[in-house]
Order: C-alpha cells, then sequence, then structure tokens
C-alpha cells in the first residue's frame, strides 16, 4: 500500500488505535459488518457505479462508503495483527 494513497494515509492514522486494542476488542472488530440495509445499499450503488449511472449525490454517497470500508478493513487487519501476536 503506498503511503501517499487514501489508504495508506488512513493506516498511518489509524495505526496509533490499533496500538491501543485489547484482544475482546480486537475480535469485536474482526467481526464487525454492514447492517443488512447498508449492504444492499452498497451493492445497488456499486452496480450502478459499474453501469456508469451514478448522480452525482449517488457517487458522494459510495465513496463514503468505499471510504468508510477501507477505515473498517484497516482497523479489522490491525485487530487480526494483534490476535495473531497474543495468539487469541
Amino acid at each position: 500500500m503506498q503511503s501517499g494513497s487514501p489508504t495508506g494515509v488512513l493506516d498511518r492514522i489509524l495505526d496509533p488505535i490499533g496500538r491501543c486494542l485489547t484482544p475482546e476488542v480486537a475480535r469485536q472488530l474482526v467481526e464487525l459488518r454492514a447492517d443488512p440495509v447498508a449492504q444492499a445499499r452498497i451493492e445497488e450503488l456499486a452496480d450502478k457505479c459499474a453501469e456508469g449511472q451514478l448522480t452525482l449525490d449517488e457517487r458522494a454517497e459510495y465513496e463514503t462508503y468505499v471510504l468508510a470500508g477501507d477505515f473498517v478493513a484497516i482497523l479489522q487487519a490491525k485487530a487480526r495483527s494483534l490476535l495473531a501476536r497474543s495468539g487469541s
């Protein structure tokens, strides 16, 4: 991951949070998933994006979902790393 990429920036910003995780919180983060309504909306927007049919508002909404997904994925990776190191 490139350090100047949005994901790289998030990784750097979230590093201190990753160091604060307890094994219990890490396990909860690893299990975190979008609720069914949000997941359905993400899939709908992804389909429209692939077809080039997003409105400007939908594009902004979809980009927010993608950024939030990156945020959660990075926290989950840090949680998995902690659990691997602690043998949990």
